[in-house]
Protein backbone atom coordinates (compact mmCIF):
# COMPACT_ATOMS: atom_id res chain seq x y z
CA UNK A 1 0.00 0.00 0.00
CA UNK A 2 1.34 3.42 -0.99
CA UNK A 3 1.38 5.87 1.95
CA UNK A 4 2.95 8.69 -0.08
CA UNK A 5 0.87 11.86 -0.18
CA UNK A 6 0.24 13.49 -3.55
CA UNK A 7 1.58 16.92 -4.44
CA UNK A 8 -1.95 18.31 -4.11
CA UNK A 9 -2.32 16.86 -0.61
CA UNK A 10 1.04 18.24 0.49
CA UNK A 11 0.10 21.64 -0.94
CA UNK A 12 -3.16 21.54 1.03
CA UNK A 13 -1.26 20.70 4.20
CA UNK A 14 1.20 23.54 3.64
CA UNK A 15 -1.59 26.01 2.96
CA UNK A 16 -3.44 25.12 6.15
CA UNK A 17 -0.24 25.20 8.19
CA UNK A 18 0.47 28.73 6.95
CA UNK A 19 -3.13 29.74 7.63
CA UNK A 20 -2.95 28.55 11.23
CA UNK A 21 0.39 30.26 11.82
CA UNK A 22 -0.66 33.57 10.28
CA UNK A 23 -4.43 33.90 10.71
CA UNK A 24 -5.23 31.68 13.70
CA UNK A 25 -2.49 32.61 16.12
CA UNK A 26 -2.76 31.39 19.69
CA UNK A 27 -2.92 34.87 21.22
CA UNK A 28 -5.81 35.86 18.98
CA UNK A 29 -7.65 32.69 19.96
CA UNK A 30 -7.16 33.57 23.65
CA UNK A 31 -8.56 37.05 23.03
CA UNK A 32 -11.58 35.60 21.23
CA UNK A 33 -12.34 33.27 24.13
CA UNK A 34 -11.87 36.08 26.65
CA UNK A 35 -14.42 38.10 24.68
CA UNK A 36 -16.78 35.08 24.52
CA UNK A 37 -16.36 34.78 20.75
CA UNK A 38 -16.47 31.06 19.97
CA UNK A 39 -17.08 31.41 16.25
CA UNK A 40 -15.55 33.75 13.67
CA UNK A 41 -17.44 34.26 10.42
CA UNK A 42 -14.33 35.48 8.59
CA UNK A 43 -12.46 32.30 9.51
CA UNK A 44 -15.37 30.15 8.34
CA UNK A 45 -15.50 31.96 5.02
CA UNK A 46 -11.74 31.50 4.71
CA UNK A 47 -12.31 27.76 5.14
CA UNK A 48 -14.85 27.95 2.31
CA UNK A 49 -12.40 29.81 0.07
CA UNK A 50 -9.68 27.27 0.84
CA UNK A 51 -12.08 24.54 -0.27
CA UNK A 52 -11.98 22.47 2.90
CA UNK A 53 -15.73 22.86 3.55
CA UNK A 54 -16.43 21.20 0.18
CA UNK A 55 -13.48 18.81 0.27
CA UNK A 56 -15.01 15.44 1.28
CA UNK A 57 -18.21 15.63 -0.78
CA UNK A 58 -18.95 14.12 -4.17
CA UNK A 59 -18.56 16.41 -7.14
CA UNK A 60 -22.13 15.82 -8.28
CA UNK A 61 -23.31 17.19 -4.92
CA UNK A 62 -21.15 20.30 -5.15
CA UNK A 63 -18.03 18.91 -3.48
CA UNK A 64 -14.40 18.34 -4.46
CA UNK A 65 -14.27 14.53 -4.36
CA UNK A 66 -11.82 14.52 -1.47
CA UNK A 67 -10.69 11.33 0.22
CA UNK A 68 -10.50 10.35 3.92
CA UNK A 69 -6.75 10.97 3.68
CA UNK A 70 -7.50 14.55 2.69
CA UNK A 71 -9.64 14.87 5.82
CA UNK A 72 -6.78 13.39 7.86
CA UNK A 73 -4.43 16.12 6.60
CA UNK A 74 -7.00 18.85 7.27
CA UNK A 75 -7.63 17.72 10.84
CA UNK A 76 -3.94 17.20 11.61
CA UNK A 77 -3.15 20.69 10.32
CA UNK A 78 -6.02 22.46 12.10
CA UNK A 79 -5.16 20.74 15.38
CA UNK A 80 -2.21 23.08 15.96
CA UNK A 81 -4.52 26.09 15.82
CA UNK A 82 -7.00 24.62 18.32
CA UNK A 83 -9.68 25.72 15.88
CA UNK A 84 -13.00 26.55 17.57
CA UNK A 85 -15.11 26.66 14.42
CA UNK A 86 -17.47 23.64 13.95
CA UNK A 87 -15.55 21.85 11.20
CA UNK A 88 -16.00 18.31 12.53
CA UNK A 89 -19.65 18.86 13.48
CA UNK A 90 -20.58 20.39 10.13
CA UNK A 91 -18.35 18.87 7.48
CA UNK A 92 -17.35 15.48 8.88
CA UNK A 93 -20.20 14.30 11.12
CA UNK A 94 -23.25 16.01 9.64
CA UNK A 95 -21.81 16.13 6.13
CA UNK A 96 -21.03 12.42 6.04
CA UNK A 97 -24.50 11.60 7.31
CA UNK A 98 -26.15 13.77 4.66
CA UNK A 99 -23.97 12.25 1.95
CA UNK A 100 -24.95 8.76 3.13
CA UNK A 101 -28.66 9.17 3.88
CA UNK A 102 -30.21 12.32 2.41
CA UNK A 103 -32.17 12.18 -0.81
CA UNK A 104 -30.58 13.53 -3.99
CA UNK A 105 -32.85 16.57 -3.78
CA UNK A 106 -31.87 17.24 -0.18
CA UNK A 107 -28.17 16.83 -0.95
CA UNK A 108 -28.43 19.25 -3.85
CA UNK A 109 -29.49 21.97 -1.40
CA UNK A 110 -27.68 21.11 1.83
CA UNK A 111 -24.20 20.09 0.60
CA UNK A 112 -23.62 23.30 -1.44
CA UNK A 113 -24.78 25.28 1.61
CA UNK A 114 -22.06 23.60 3.68
CA UNK A 115 -19.50 24.11 0.94
CA UNK A 116 -20.08 27.86 0.61
CA UNK A 117 -20.15 28.38 4.38
CA UNK A 118 -23.78 29.53 4.64
CA UNK A 119 -24.95 26.49 6.65
CA UNK A 120 -23.39 25.11 9.82
CA UNK A 121 -24.72 21.85 11.24
CA UNK A 122 -24.60 20.29 14.70
CA UNK A 123 -25.57 16.63 15.04
CA UNK A 124 -27.94 16.09 17.99
CA UNK A 125 -27.89 12.34 18.39
CA UNK A 126 -27.24 11.18 21.96
CA UNK A 127 -29.96 11.35 24.60
CA UNK A 128 -29.31 11.93 28.30
CA UNK A 129 -29.48 8.16 28.91
CA UNK A 130 -27.47 7.09 25.83
CA UNK A 131 -23.97 6.95 27.39
CA UNK A 132 -22.30 6.61 23.95
CA UNK A 133 -24.62 3.77 22.84
CA UNK A 134 -25.69 4.88 19.36
CA UNK A 135 -29.00 2.97 19.22
CA UNK A 136 -30.16 3.88 22.74
CA UNK A 137 -32.48 6.70 21.73
CA UNK A 138 -35.63 7.72 23.62
CA UNK A 139 -36.33 11.02 21.86
CA UNK A 140 -39.55 10.29 20.01
CA UNK A 141 -41.10 11.56 16.77
CA UNK A 142 -44.75 10.85 15.95
CA UNK A 143 -46.59 11.69 12.75
CA UNK A 144 -49.84 13.56 13.46
CA UNK A 145 -51.93 15.31 10.81
CA UNK A 146 -49.04 15.14 8.33
CA UNK A 147 -46.66 16.80 10.79
CA UNK A 148 -43.83 15.34 12.83
CA UNK A 149 -44.03 16.00 16.58
CA UNK A 150 -40.72 15.64 18.45
CA UNK A 151 -40.25 15.21 22.19
CA UNK A 152 -37.08 14.41 24.10
CA UNK A 153 -33.84 15.62 25.63
CA UNK A 154 -30.62 15.70 23.61
CA UNK A 155 -27.42 15.91 25.64
CA UNK A 156 -23.99 17.33 24.87
CA UNK A 157 -24.66 18.54 21.34
CA UNK A 158 -21.20 19.75 20.34
CA UNK A 159 -21.14 23.17 18.61
CA UNK A 160 -24.94 23.54 18.73
CA UNK A 161 -24.78 27.18 19.96
CA UNK A 162 -22.66 28.29 16.98
CA UNK A 163 -24.58 26.39 14.29
CA UNK A 164 -27.67 27.59 12.44
CA UNK A 165 -29.02 24.10 11.69
CA UNK A 166 -29.37 20.95 13.78
CA UNK A 167 -29.79 17.36 12.67
CA UNK A 168 -31.86 15.69 15.40
CA UNK A 169 -32.18 11.93 15.79
CA UNK A 170 -35.51 10.59 17.01
CA UNK A 171 -37.15 7.20 17.33
CA UNK A 172 -40.03 6.80 14.91
CA UNK A 173 -40.62 3.11 15.63
CA UNK A 174 -39.26 0.20 17.69
CA UNK A 175 -38.00 -0.07 21.24
CA UNK A 176 -35.40 2.04 23.03
CA UNK A 177 -32.27 0.17 21.88
CA UNK A 178 -33.45 -1.09 18.48
CA UNK A 179 -31.19 -0.21 15.60
CA UNK A 180 -34.19 -0.06 13.29
CA UNK A 181 -36.67 2.73 13.81
CA UNK A 182 -34.32 5.74 13.97
CA UNK A 183 -34.90 8.83 11.85
CA UNK A 184 -33.14 12.18 11.55
CA UNK A 185 -34.80 15.58 11.15
CA UNK A 186 -33.44 18.91 9.95
CA UNK A 187 -34.32 21.74 12.33
CA UNK A 188 -33.32 25.39 12.23
CA UNK A 189 -31.63 26.64 15.38
CA UNK A 190 -34.36 29.19 16.08
CA UNK A 191 -37.25 26.72 15.70
CA UNK A 192 -39.97 27.14 18.36
CA UNK A 193 -40.45 24.50 21.03
CA UNK A 194 -36.76 23.87 21.71
CA UNK A 195 -35.10 24.97 24.94
CA UNK A 196 -31.34 25.40 24.51
CA UNK A 197 -29.07 25.09 27.55
CA UNK A 198 -25.63 26.19 26.38
CA UNK A 199 -22.32 25.73 28.18
CA UNK A 200 -18.61 25.97 27.49
CA UNK A 201 -16.44 22.87 27.45
CA UNK A 202 -13.01 22.70 29.06
CA UNK A 203 -11.31 23.26 25.68
CA UNK A 204 -13.25 26.42 24.76
CA UNK A 205 -15.81 24.81 22.45
CA UNK A 206 -19.49 25.36 23.10
CA UNK A 207 -22.08 22.62 23.51
CA UNK A 208 -25.73 22.49 24.52
CA UNK A 209 -28.55 20.32 25.77
CA UNK A 210 -31.67 20.54 23.62
CA UNK A 211 -35.04 19.97 25.29
CA UNK A 212 -37.72 19.23 22.68
CA UNK A 213 -41.29 19.96 23.77
CA UNK A 214 -43.88 19.09 21.12
CA UNK A 215 -41.70 20.47 18.34
CA UNK A 216 -43.75 20.56 15.14
CA UNK A 217 -41.94 19.87 11.88
CA UNK A 218 -43.15 19.72 8.29
CA UNK A 219 -42.82 16.42 6.38
CA UNK A 220 -39.84 17.72 4.40
CA UNK A 221 -37.83 18.05 7.64
CA UNK A 222 -37.28 14.28 7.57
CA UNK A 223 -33.86 13.45 6.09
CA UNK A 224 -34.01 10.43 3.81
CA UNK A 225 -36.41 7.61 4.64
CA UNK A 226 -38.00 7.14 8.06
CA UNK A 227 -36.81 4.34 10.38
CA UNK A 228 -33.61 3.67 8.39
CA UNK A 229 -31.05 6.22 9.59
CA UNK A 230 -28.97 3.99 11.90
CA UNK A 231 -26.45 2.63 9.33
CA UNK A 232 -25.74 6.15 8.04
CA UNK A 233 -25.38 7.45 11.61
CA UNK A 234 -22.80 4.75 12.33
CA UNK A 235 -20.84 5.56 9.17
CA UNK A 236 -20.91 9.27 9.99
CA UNK A 237 -19.61 8.53 13.48
CA UNK A 238 -16.89 6.25 12.05
CA UNK A 239 -15.71 9.10 9.81
CA UNK A 240 -15.82 11.40 12.83
CA UNK A 241 -13.74 9.00 14.93
CA UNK A 242 -11.14 8.85 12.16
CA UNK A 243 -11.10 12.66 12.00
CA UNK A 244 -10.73 12.96 15.79
CA UNK A 245 -7.88 10.45 15.66
CA UNK A 246 -6.19 12.66 13.07
CA UNK A 247 -6.70 15.70 15.30
CA UNK A 248 -5.23 13.83 18.27
CA UNK A 249 -2.26 12.94 16.11
CA UNK A 250 -1.77 16.61 15.25
CA UNK A 251 -2.11 17.65 18.88
CA UNK A 252 0.55 15.17 19.96
CA UNK A 253 2.95 16.45 17.30
CA UNK A 254 2.30 20.01 18.46
CA UNK A 255 2.83 19.06 22.11
CA UNK A 256 6.13 17.38 21.25
CA UNK A 257 7.36 20.34 19.21
CA UNK A 258 6.47 22.84 21.92
CA UNK A 259 8.08 20.70 24.63
CA UNK A 260 11.27 20.12 22.65
CA UNK A 261 11.64 23.85 22.03
CA UNK A 262 11.15 24.54 25.74
CA UNK A 263 13.76 21.95 26.75
CA UNK A 264 16.28 23.59 24.44
CA UNK A 265 15.79 27.05 25.93
CA UNK A 266 14.95 26.49 29.61
CA UNK A 267 18.14 26.44 31.65
CA UNK A 268 18.91 25.02 35.06
CA UNK A 269 22.32 24.92 36.74
CA UNK A 270 23.57 26.92 33.77
CA UNK A 271 22.64 24.39 31.07
CA UNK A 272 19.57 23.62 29.00
CA UNK A 273 17.41 21.04 30.78
CA UNK A 274 17.14 19.14 27.50
CA UNK A 275 20.71 17.94 28.07
CA UNK A 276 19.68 15.94 31.14
CA UNK A 277 19.53 12.24 30.33
CA UNK A 278 16.36 11.55 32.29
CA UNK A 279 14.57 14.34 30.42
CA UNK A 280 15.84 13.00 27.09
CA UNK A 281 14.45 9.55 27.89
CA UNK A 282 11.02 11.02 28.61
CA UNK A 283 11.13 13.03 25.40
CA UNK A 284 12.07 9.89 23.49
CA UNK A 285 9.04 8.09 24.91
CA UNK A 286 6.84 10.99 23.78
CA UNK A 287 8.31 10.80 20.27
CA UNK A 288 7.67 7.05 20.08
CA UNK A 289 4.07 7.54 21.24
CA UNK A 290 3.56 10.19 18.55
CA UNK A 291 4.86 7.85 15.83
CA UNK A 292 2.47 5.13 16.99
CA UNK A 293 -0.36 7.63 16.95
CA UNK A 294 0.42 8.68 13.40
CA UNK A 295 0.36 5.06 12.23
CA UNK A 296 -3.00 4.37 13.85
CA UNK A 297 -4.56 7.64 12.70
CA UNK A 298 -3.48 6.91 9.13
CA UNK A 299 -4.88 3.39 9.37
CA UNK A 300 -8.20 4.76 10.59
CA UNK A 301 -8.29 7.27 7.72
CA UNK A 302 -7.43 4.67 5.08
CA UNK A 303 -10.05 2.27 6.48
CA UNK A 304 -12.78 4.81 5.75
CA UNK A 305 -12.40 3.88 2.07
CA UNK A 306 -13.00 0.18 2.78
CA UNK A 307 -15.96 -1.56 1.17
CA UNK A 308 -17.05 -3.19 4.42
CA UNK A 309 -18.99 -0.71 6.64
CA UNK A 310 -18.18 -2.73 9.76
CA UNK A 311 -14.45 -2.49 9.04
CA UNK A 312 -14.73 1.30 8.87
CA UNK A 313 -16.44 1.37 12.26
CA UNK A 314 -14.05 -1.02 14.00
CA UNK A 315 -10.80 0.44 12.65
CA UNK A 316 -11.92 3.92 13.70
CA UNK A 317 -12.84 2.71 17.19
CA UNK A 318 -9.53 0.88 17.50
CA UNK A 319 -7.67 4.06 16.65
CA UNK A 320 -9.69 6.11 19.14
CA UNK A 321 -8.97 3.59 21.92
CA UNK A 322 -5.20 3.63 21.36
CA UNK A 323 -4.86 7.34 20.67
CA UNK A 324 -6.77 8.21 23.83
CA UNK A 325 -4.04 6.50 25.86
CA UNK A 326 -1.16 7.85 23.80
CA UNK A 327 -2.47 11.41 23.67
CA UNK A 328 -2.98 11.48 27.42
CA UNK A 329 0.53 10.13 27.93
CA UNK A 330 2.10 12.80 25.72
CA UNK A 331 -0.09 15.55 27.16
CA UNK A 332 0.77 14.71 30.75
CA UNK A 333 4.48 14.46 29.96
CA UNK A 334 4.43 17.79 28.12
CA UNK A 335 2.77 19.54 31.04
CA UNK A 336 5.17 18.02 33.56
CA UNK A 337 8.29 18.81 31.53
CA UNK A 338 7.17 22.43 31.36
CA UNK A 339 7.01 22.50 35.14
CA UNK A 340 4.65 25.03 36.71
CA UNK A 341 4.33 26.83 33.35
CA UNK A 342 2.62 23.77 31.92
CA UNK A 343 -0.73 24.58 33.52
CA UNK A 344 -0.84 28.34 32.90
CA UNK A 345 -3.37 29.90 30.55
CA UNK A 346 -0.60 31.86 28.80
CA UNK A 347 1.09 28.70 27.50
CA UNK A 348 -0.31 26.88 24.47
CA UNK A 349 0.68 23.49 25.92
CA UNK A 350 -2.00 23.82 28.60
CA UNK A 351 -4.63 24.43 25.92
CA UNK A 352 -3.43 21.50 23.82
CA UNK A 353 -3.80 19.27 26.88
CA UNK A 354 -7.29 20.60 27.56
CA UNK A 355 -8.30 19.79 24.00
CA UNK A 356 -6.80 16.29 24.29
CA UNK A 357 -8.75 15.71 27.50
CA UNK A 358 -12.09 16.76 26.00
CA UNK A 359 -11.45 15.00 22.70
CA UNK A 360 -10.85 11.71 24.52
CA UNK A 361 -14.46 11.71 25.74
CA UNK A 362 -16.26 12.87 22.59
CA UNK A 363 -18.56 10.28 20.99
CA UNK A 364 -17.12 7.53 23.18
CA UNK A 365 -14.26 7.33 25.66
CA UNK A 366 -11.32 4.91 25.53
CA UNK A 367 -13.15 2.18 27.47
CA UNK A 368 -16.15 2.34 25.13
CA UNK A 369 -14.05 2.05 21.98
CA UNK A 370 -11.80 -0.62 23.44
CA UNK A 371 -14.83 -2.73 24.34
CA UNK A 372 -16.26 -2.37 20.84
CA UNK A 373 -12.98 -3.40 19.27
CA UNK A 374 -12.30 -6.29 21.67
CA UNK A 375 -15.87 -7.59 21.30
CA UNK A 376 -15.38 -7.68 17.53
CA UNK A 377 -12.21 -9.75 17.94
CA UNK A 378 -14.03 -12.14 20.29
CA UNK A 379 -16.85 -12.55 17.77
CA UNK A 380 -14.35 -13.15 14.97
CA UNK A 381 -12.48 -15.79 16.97
CA UNK A 382 -15.69 -17.56 17.86
CA UNK A 383 -16.65 -17.59 14.21
CA UNK A 384 -13.28 -19.02 13.21
CA UNK A 385 -13.61 -21.79 15.81
CA UNK A 386 -17.10 -22.64 14.58
CA UNK A 387 -15.74 -23.10 11.04
CA UNK A 388 -12.74 -25.17 12.20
Amino acid sequence: MDFTFTEEQLALQDTLTRFVEKDYAFEQRRKNLAANRHFDEATWQAFAELGILALPFAEEDGGLNGTPLDTYLVMRSLARGLVLEPYISTVVLSGTFLQQHATAEQRSVLIPAIADGSARFAFAHYDVESRYEESRIQTHAANHANKWILNGHKAMVIDAPVCNHWLITARTSGEQQDQNGLSVFLVKADHPGITVKSYQLHDGHLAADLILDNVELQPEALIGAADTAYPAIMQALAATHAALAAEADGLMAALNDATLEYLKTRKQFGVAIGTFQAVQHRMADMAIAAEQATSMALLAAISQSADDPQERILKASGARALLARLARQVGEEAVQLHGGMGVTDELVVAHYFKRVTVLNTQYGDADFHLKRYSDSLLTFNQGEQAHA
